[in-house]
């Protein structure tokens, strides 16, 4: 599944490089204009992160979200600073169709598995940003990429399998917003080693050929943000590479 991904600035639709707020590009179309957008070129899942909320979960921007997803006819999950069981409340209730946790998920695993045990797992999408060290360790990153957690991506998927996990996110920092193509070794041995889980890949996609290097990975989708806002390819044209067109 293709998945197109747009993040948000007090309402307008932006791009970090590296996850950098410094580093940040602005883009002229709306939220819903993208959305509408992916939707016509045949989305069946979006993807939106607050970084306001990100910032500041007091400065989350449920009012934008909500009449966003009003009038958007896809599903989208929507992440950025989710700390507490009110953030992942009030998204639902915002219409999410997925919350999507980080941090937390790293400091605090029994406070998410509880969320998952309380709303479902289906509802909770883990995203696990990783660095990969000199000797292939796949470490998760957590505040904004500023710290490792000194877990890897495997030990934290390992201990959140009874609580019925079943999608993660894995972004490989590394590649994040460099439009160098995407680490589909660690896709395909991810997905291999968690046939239970459904994958989004995530960084790095500049071209079509990278979501056709994608596409016997295992991974269950993959999250386009700024090659599809930088006219790389259409929405169209990836949709249509994922399904064989």
């Amino acid at each position: 599944m293709i998945i197109p991904a747009i993040d948000l600035i007090n309402g307008k639709v932006v791009r970090l490089y590296q996850g950098d707020y410094g580093q940040k590009t602005e883009y002229t179309a709306s939220a819903q204009e993208r959305f509408d957008l992916y939707v016509a070129a045949g989305a069946t899942q979006l993807h939106l992160v607050d970084l306001d909320g990100a910032k500041d979960a007091s400065q989350r921007q449920l009012t934008v979200i909500r009449e966003l997803l009003k009038n958007t006819r896809a599903p989208v999950q929507i992440g950025g600073g989710v700390r507490s069981e009110q953030d992942v409340k009030d998204l639902l209730d915002a219409g999410a169709n997925r919350v999507v946790v980080g941090s937390t998920a790293v400091k605090s695993p029994e406070l998410v598995m509880g969320w998952m045990e309380k709303y479902g797992a289906d509802k909770i999408v883990l995203a696990l940003d990783v660095n990969i060290d000199a000797d292939g360790r796949r470490k998760i990153a957590v505040a904004g990429w500023q710290q490792d957690s000194g877990v890897t991506i495997e030990d934290l998927i390992e201990r959140f399998l009874p609580a019925g996990l079943t999608h993660v996110l894995c972004t490989d920092i590394s590649r994040d917003g460099t439009l160098l193509g995407s680490n589909v070794a660690l896709y395909q041995s991810l997905a291999a080693q968690y046939p239970q889980v459904s994958f989004q890949a995530s960084g790095g996609i500049g071209g079509i050929a990278d979501i056709e290097a994608l596409k016997g990975s295992g991974v269950g989708g993959v999250i386009l943000g700024r090659s599809l806002l930088e006219g790389k390819f259409t929405a169209e044209e990836a949709i249509a590479c994922w399904h064989g067109a």
